[in-house]
């Protein structure tokens, strides 16, 4: 049985999907969310600077320097968890 995700996971998991830039349906896919949820997600890594929004017809959602550093920060928190 699997557990379920923290908020801080997720928004982690969307930010790692998006490093190189990324349509919202590849997020949903790649960071197995839903159409339901994401909306509220990005919107959220959005205003805290975490994420840049499309702008100027561009679709793709990316990882701003400050989503690169809290990703490394999960991942290093992760890491110490498990030891």
């Amino acid at each position: 049985m699997s557990r379920k995700r923290s908020n801080l996971e997720v928004s982690a998991d969307i930010l790692k999907v998006a490093l190189g830039g990324a349509k919202k349906s590849h997020i949903v896919y790649r960071a197995n969310l839903n159409f339901a949820i994401i909306k509220e997600y990005l919107e959220n890594l959005s205003s805290s600077g975490l994420l840049t929004i499309p702008v100027n017809g561009s679709k793709l959602y990316t990882t701003t320097d400050k989503g690169i550093a809290f990703v490394n920060y999960m991942n290093d928190l992760k890491q110490f968890a498990m030891n």
